[in-house]
């Protein structure tokens, strides 16, 4: 008796293997091929929906926009990895019909469209709506922080900067005492007088830039300037992430589906509470006379939280979704 064989690679088949039918059908990837199929992308704000007369045919923003949701459902978020699951992954190869775009085709395709994405999330809400997958009775709302990919050393506040410019001017001090010194010793080698020379004019040199960049977060009327990533922010210390971003989400508790997910860079969470909770509000069609009570929870959150224990927070909001349950009721 022999274990269970395979098929040599070689094998000639009098007809070929169909790729549609290594894709079951209730595969998620016959999903994404429908949903986007549905979208207006030009509505939307997708750029190149409409090819060109002449030129070279480019791909066409559907199909990238494809593999970039299969990417985010399998956790995969390199466009050198995409670029790769489109060589090797059936179910990639089934949703781009064996199209093959390289990871530069794939990272510009986001780059372009970051406004279009965000409406693309309001009419899956729109779709998740329309088949009642939302209880539309209870959100969560919560936020964290991502690291960004910069150095924190890129990075400056009015006072990192004043510092910064305090230190330059204390090195230079030090270095010009230090050649005033060598003048007045014949023994001192001239390498030395040399090397203190270069050490100077790079001091300027840094103290100029910390000037430029001292105008500039002036002018920009910001707290801080980043200058690999102009959008992101130090974060609080205590989020241990440095330079990055503040995401806010808001996810329905019927099937933990996400109802709005906001991205800022504003440092404290101080008023991001109502901004999300209303635009979530706004994506479920809940009516607007409940915005009062969203209104009335996100001041309360702000200004009492640092001020309740966990028991009694937990009671007063509990209270708070009671009364709006009560309201719905009454009506």
């Amino acid at each position: 008796m022999t274990h269970i064989r395979g098929i040599s690679r070689s094998q000639t088949l009098l007809l070929p293997a169909c790729v549609d039918d290594y894709v079951g059908p209730d595969n998620v990837v016959r999903f994404i091929e429908a949903f986007v199929e549905s979208l207006d992308l030009a509505t939307a704000g997708f750029d190149r929906t409409l090819a060109k007369a002449t030129g070279r045919p480019g791909y066409n923003p559907g199909d990238l926009l494809k593999i970039y949701i299969y990417g985010y459902l399998n956790r995969v978020r390199s466009s050198r990895r995409l670029e790769a699951e489109t060589h090797r992954n059936l179910e990639v190869i089934w949703l781009m019909r064996q199209l093959q775009p390289d990871f530069k085709t794939i990272a510009d395709f986001r780059r372009e469209n970051k406004t279009a994405f965000r409406q693309m999330f309001r009419e899956f809400v729109v779709l998740c709506r329309s088949l009642d997958l939302f209880g539309r009775e209870l959100i969560a709302v919560d936020g964290t922080r991502l690291k960004g990919v910069k150095s924190g050393q890129r990075n400056f506040t009015t006072g990192k900067l004043a510092k910064a410019m305090a230190e330059s001017d204390e090195r230079l001090n030090r270095y010009l005492k230090q050649l005033d010194e060598a003048d007045k010793d014949d023994t001192t080698p001239t390498t030395r007088v040399d090397n203190l020379d270069e050490t100077i004019a790079a001091i300027k040199e840094r103290r100029a830039r910390l000037d430029e960049h001292s105008a500039e977060l002036e002018a920009s009327g910001e707290d801080q300037i980043s200058l690999t990533d102009p959008d992101a922010r130090a974060m609080h210390s205590s989020s241990r992430i440095g330079v990055g971003y503040n995401v806010q989400i808001a996810v329905d508790t019927k099937h933990k589906l996400i109802a709005e997910q906001q991205v800022h860079n504003k440092v404290s969470d101080l008023g991001l509470l109502t901004e999300t909770a209303n635009a979530s509000r706004e994506n479920l069609g809940v009516d607007q006379r409940w915005s009062c009570f969203f209104d009335q929870l996100s001041a309360a959150i702000s200004y009492s939280i640092g001020f309740m224990s966990g028991g009694s927070f937990q009671v007063w909001v509990l209270s708070i979704i009671g009364l709006c349950r009560g309201q719905q009721a009454m009506r």
